[in-house]
């Protein structure tokens, strides 16, 4: 122990020297951690402290010292017993964001384990658990045991967080939420990669999110959180790579709780909806690099086509329904998707004007997910897993006045008028289609991510 941790550290002190745009070393950090999981530092203080880290912005040694500090705070997940390189994909968050539930058997039918620790809606994003919690009897809260046991059997398991893997990050994960201190790069990679390095992983794949519906929209703090993400896993000993990828529009036709899971379930099955084609492609080049970087192909492209032949021959499918199964879910859900749907409230948007979808403020129908009772304002509040919106026009589509443009579910008819008018206010019609938007637009190898960080000036 260094004399500094020797030395009475406090934190008003610690949270002046952020506030005022001082650095935090690294027993500074851990103290915040340590005091954060055992419960000593009141919880105002923890969240003056994040409002003070994401006014000032934390440095990248910051970052990975509180990554790892986090990482260190509880008990950690060790996969090696399980005979398989340990890879797992990761999402900085979206609207309609359902890829978890496609790469995971994906990867995992061609030979890697997937041991996923998800979490739930943080602002106006929906999150992995809420939409397994529609799945009846699905649990998601297993132990370390009973992780490893669905791992052992099904190669894929899609977890919360135990009250011991990560609990530094639980409390701050919750109080970022709450107290719009979001959308920070150094506190959004020090949260994933926390719980991603506690779980043991040999390689990670990360989907960083830009365009209207990230949590960072501008194009160079997306870059940035990558490349940081990157080279914060890589200096921890764990392969990394990040995809620049498009959140300018919903990904696929969904958003919601069980429809985006029912969604995902017509892919498995082998249907192709032209509304469903991005999240189907993003799902087979995630699903790619994890193959390949779990040593299953020499390249990422090579891991595309294995998984795309894993989700041809329906083995995909049969590994993501023994994985609900073993988690505890009931399989005859999936009988008929529609009937498993009941919302309290729908109704059907017609398209107001007639042109080109040009452009859709995807945060403000992440927010019009939010509103119909798809998510939460306050953490614990229950989420209504019927609600949502189904959208039958995309970006770049033609649309005519009068035609189908969305259908709202809400938990009740009073919950609809709001949703409907965020809708309006987040899509732009244009006389001529928009420029393609490229799906994927940049990859971060380490080298990149090293080369970028070392240019950049924050």
């Amino acid at each position: 122990m260094s004399k500094k941790a020797d030395a009475a550290l406090h934190m008003i002190d610690l949270i002046r020297k952020k506030r005022d745009g001082g650095v935090l070393d690294a027993d500074e950090i851990g103290f915040i951690v340590t005091g954060t999981a055992s419960g000593t530092i009141p919880l105002e203080q923890l969240s003056a402290w994040l409002m003070a880290a994401w006014l000032n912005g934390l440095t990248i040694d910051e970052t990975r010292a509180l990554a790892v500090a986090m990482r260190d705070s509880g008990e950690k997940f060790d996969p090696s017993r399980l005979g398989k390189q340990a890879v797992d994909k990761h999402s900085t968050g979206g609207v309609g964001d359902k890829t978890s539930f496609l790469v995971a058997p994906l990867a995992a039918a061609c030979g890697v384990a997937v041991p996923m620790i998800s979490g739930r809606a943080l602002g106006h994003t929906g999150g992995t658990l809420d939409k397994l919690d529609s799945i009846p009897g699905f649990r998601s809260a297993l132990t370390l045991t009973e992780f490893e046991a669905v791992l052992g059997q099904c190669g894929a398991a899609i977890v919360s967080q135990t009250p011991t893997l990560v609990p530094a990050d639980r409390v701050l994960y919750a109080l970022r939420d709450r107290t719009g201190t979001v959308e920070s790069p150094g506190l959004i990679c020090a949260s994933i990669l926390s719980k991603k390095l506690a779980a043991g992983l040999n390689a990670l794949v990360l989907d960083v999110k830009t365009g209207s519906g990230a949590f960072l929209r501008k194009r160079a703090n997306a870059e940035y959180l990558a490349a940081l993400m990157v080279a914060t896993a890589e200096a921890a000993g764990t392969r990394t790579v990040a995809l620049l990828t498009d959140m300018g529009q919903p990904l696929g036709r969904t958003a919601g709780n069980w429809i985006e899971v029912a969604e995902c379930v017509e892919l498995l099955r082998g249907e192709m909806p032209e509304e469903s084609s991005d999240l189907r492609e993003l799902s087979l080049r995630l699903a790619g690099w994890m193959i390949h970087l779990g040593g299953g192909t020499k390249t990422a492209d090579q891991g595309y086509w294995a998984a795309a032949g894993a989700l041809a021959d329906g083995t995909a499918l049969k590994l993501f329904l023994e994985m609900v199964k073993a988690q505890g879910g009931d399989l005859a859900v999936f009988d008929d998707l529609k009937v498993s749907h009941k919302p309290g409230a729908t109704q059907e948007l017609k398209a107001w004007k007639s042109g080109y979808v040009a452009a859709m403020d995807t945060m403000e129908l992440g927010w019009a997910v939010q509103r119909l009772g798809a998510g939460r304002e306050k953490a614990g509040e229950p989420v209504d897993p019927n609600a949502g919106i189904e959208f039958h026009a995309k970006r770049g589509a033609r649309v005519e006045g009068g035609q189908p443009f969305a259908t709202l579910y809400a938990t009740n008819e009073t919950m609809l008028a709001e949703p409907v008018e965020r809708i309006k206010r987040a899509i732009t019609f244009s006389d001529e289609p928009p420029e393609t938007v490229p799906l994927v637009s940049h990859i971060f190898a380490r080298e990149d991510a090293e080369a970028y960080l070392r240019d950049a000036i924050r």
